[in-house]
């Protein structure tokens, strides 16, 4: 028995909805590795519960395994907006919705995350959680513009942080979307909005909380 398989047998179970999500993307969809998946889809749950949010915002819904681990969270009458810019992944994403009871909280939007993050911020909209999960190359982009999206206070969480440990190996120097990652560490790190931890959660997941 691995490590992450006794995590797994000792980490609540996924309801049926989201493990026939885990299933039916490991059968048809392209890079199904992309899933949150049962462990974090549960850390995913538990931080919702802990914010208990009106509002939820993510980037990158994928086949919407993690928006529907999110709005478990939200409080009655909540709404969850996520973005997909893989509008192939539209039909799919709309079934897995529509298996669950939290199907009529959640928005979906199909677009590009920037222009859909400016159109959010046009309409003065507020997110107390934000889940960034897309474009890589993109997060540094994606922070400066969810950052007014989010009051004093609220949390951001960003994926994939620790991108399988290829943030620390010189062979992915050259990588651009490890040049993204990299980049957007280092940048949070500096920046005296925030205030972050990174957990060494599947391949990383930075906690950040907005204290300007």
């Amino acid at each position: 028995m691995t490590i992450d398989e006794y995590i797994s047998g000792h980490t609540t179970p996924e309801n049926e909805a989201l493990s026939r999500i885990t299933h039916d993307t490991h059968v048809h969809i392209l890079n199904p590795h992309m899933l949150s998946g049962h462990v974090q889809g549960r850390a995913l749950s538990m931080f919702s519960h802990m914010i208990h949010p009106r509002q939820i915002l993510e980037l990158g819904t994928f086949t919407g395994y993690s928006a529907l681990c999110l709005a478990e969270g939200l409080q009655d009458g909540g709404r969850l907006v996520t973005i997909e810019h893989n509008d192939e992944l539209e039909d799919t994403i709309r079934r897995n919705f529509s298996r669950s009871s939290l199907a009529e909280r959640i928005e979906l939007r199909i677009g590009d995350c920037k222009t859909v993050l400016g159109e959010l911020i046009q309409a003065g909209e507020r997110f107390e959680l934000v889940f960034i999960d897309a474009d890589k190359r993109e997060y540094c982009t994606y922070l400066e513009l969810v950052e007014p999206l989010v009051p004093t206070g609220g949390f951001i969480l960003a994926d994939n942080t620790l991108w399988d440990g290829h943030i620390i190996d010189p062979a992915y120097d050259k990588d651009k979307q490890t040049i993204g990652l990299r980049a957007f560490n280092e940048q949070l790190a500096a920046d005296n909005r925030f205030e972050q931890v990174i957990l060494p959660l599947r391949d990383g997941l930075t906690l950040i909380r907005k204290i300007k």
